[in-house]
């Protein structure tokens, strides 16, 4: 008989097989995903210094190739916290080093997304990359590197040193087979929502025709930065149960279970354990397989768990999401709402949304959605978001609006949380979960009637200005006669008011606008 070989690979070849996975199956995806992936890292890495963000992107194209691609150029700057000189190839040369793999809101959810956009780059071009860092007052780093696909290793080519940095930042350089021209709608479509969703960064974006795409900030108010959080009960699974065990530095179980989890107190600990019938003061290291699993069937059936701490969450918040679709959607009218903190499978996690209305936005004859997940732009795959489903279901006529499709009007929608329910591993839409669904629908529903107040006073103002141009031509004409009977002419606008009272000075305003020629 033949025996099959069986074979061991590294993260990194993994994703070298499979890296349609992390979105780079063909030239036009990675074109776009390059581009996310190195902003987000900019992004958080200016978050982390806690200064607004500045990120500037240049693209080039190199030559075109044989298969109709091209050979791409990218270099992005930040300032962010800076990298070391020990940093610089752990951070970008090995797959799944990241300062994600814990229980926080982050952006990113693998820790593979810049890693692997320089990997793409080494397969497709087979040129390595380079890393330019530092933090203020340090040496600058300069480092040309490649990934050891098969031992998932950082290969430092070349490295130098320069002069004294004046500022934290981090600037990265990388080839790749790309395709611009195909994947430029979705890389400025990506700009612009992460410029209304980050309203406090400065991004600039210079296209490989030589086209300026300039992205300023409208404010320095920045969201407080999300905290690390310990995981609660109703989130752990039996094998993250036995890691939190192995990991823990306690002496007896009723210390683990105190400390490695939030919301467990001595009385919660003791009514778990009672139920586990495991006593409090054994020790951690003596549990048996089977008390491991008599523990988590414990856990997960006690139902008096308070709710998981929200305030490890760091939402966008109503102000700054109205700032950002104010800047670059210049609407009429705004109106953005923080839902209260909700529990998704013992993660908590906080729904925004927003209605804009009018102004620069026109109808596109399908619903214009806006979707965000931890401040990322999802571009791909709306029809199958919930935030969209529920938006179908609304009947939006009760709330002044005829059609979604072609009126005005675009929807937004947020959600911050420790896990988001994507639907797939591509990340692109979010599963309706019946807690997120609920929750979007009270946030649209919220904004909604806000906006109908809003058309009602809009509407109900133009209506009175086509009424008031129509009593104006009929008392014209009543003046008239009255003028010739009696030689006097009375008054037109003491007529109007008469007629419209108080409200004739806003149905006045409206009258130049109010399709006069029309009439």
């Amino acid at each position: 008989m033949r025996r099959e070989r069986i074979e061991e690979i590294s993260a990194a070849d993994f994703f070298y097989r499979n890296r349609a996975i992390a979105g780079f199956d063909n030239p036009v995806r990675a074109t776009y995903t390059i581009v996310r992936e190195l902003v987000e890292n900019s992004l958080d890495a200016a978050e982390e210094a806690g200064v607004p963000p500045k990120i500037m992107i240049t693209m080039d194209r190199v030559e075109r190739r044989e298969n109709g691609s091209d050979l791409m150029r990218i270099s992005i700057r930040d300032n962010g916290i800076g990298l070391s000189a020990d940093e610089i190839p752990r951070a970008f040369g090995k797959v799944f080093t990241s300062s994600k793999y814990r229980l926080i809101q982050s952006r990113g959810t693998f820790g593979l997304g810049g890693t692997m956009a320089l990997l793409y780059g080494q397969i497709t071009t087979n040129r390595p990359f380079t890393i330019s860092s530092a933090k203020k007052g340090d040496y600058i780093n300069r480092m040309t590197m490649m990934i050891d696909v098969q031992k998932n290793e950082p290969i430092v080519i070349k490295r130098e040193v320069l002069g004294i940095a004046e500022r934290s930042f981090t600037a990265v350089e990388s080839y790749f087979e790309g395709s611009y021209a195909r994947a430029k709608r979705k890389i400025i479509d990506y700009l612009y929502q992460t410029a209304i969703v980050v309203p406090y960064a400065d991004i600039m974006f210079v296209d490989p025709d030589g086209v300026v795409f300039l992205f300023p900030r409208s404010t320095d108010e920045m969201p407080p930065r999300p905290k690390e959080s310990l995981f609660h009960p109703k989130g752990v699974d039996l094998e993250l149960l036995q890691r939190l065990i192995r990991a823990s530095r306690a002496n007896t179980v009723k210390g683990f279970l105190k400390t490695s989890f939030q919301r467990i107190g001595d009385k919660t600990a003791d009514e778990v354990l009672a139920i586990a019938g495991i006593p409090a003061d054994k020790k951690l290291r003596d549990l048996r397989k089977e008390e491991i699993e008599a523990l988590y069937n414990a856990l997960r059936s006690y139902d008096k768990f308070m709710a998981p701490d929200h305030t490890v969450l760091s939402p966008l918040g109503k102000k700054l999401l109205e700032e950002g679709i104010k800047k670059e959607l210049r609407p009429d009218f705004v109106y953005a709402v923080q839902r209260p903190p909700s529990v998704y499978e013992g993660h908590p996690f906080i729904v925004e949304t927003a209605i804009a209305y009018g102004g620069d936005i026109k109808p596109a004859g399908e619903i214009q959605l806006y979707r965000f997940a931890n401040r990322i732009p999802l571009l791909y795959d709306t029809t199958a978001d919930v935030s969209y489903q529920v938006a179908k279901g609304i009947n939006w006529s009760n709330y002044g609006i005829r059609s979604l499709e072609e009126e005005p009007i675009a929807l937004f929608f947020h959600i911050v949380s420790t896990k988001i329910p994507f639907k797939t591993v591509g990340k692109e839409y979010i599963a309706a979960v019946p807690e997120v669904e609920r929750e979007v629908e009270l946030g649209f529903r919220t904004c909604a009637r806000e906006l109908k107040l809003y058309l009602y006073r809009i509407r109900r103002k133009e209506s009175l200005a086509k009424r008031a141009f129509l009593f104006r031509r009929f008392y014209e004409i009543v003046a008239e006669c009255v003028e010739d009977i009696t030689g006097e002419r009375p008054s037109v606008e003491t007529l109007l008011k008469m007629r419209f009272g108080d409200l004739y000075e806003g149905a006045g305003e409206g009258e130049d606008n109010s399709g006069g020629e029309e009439g």
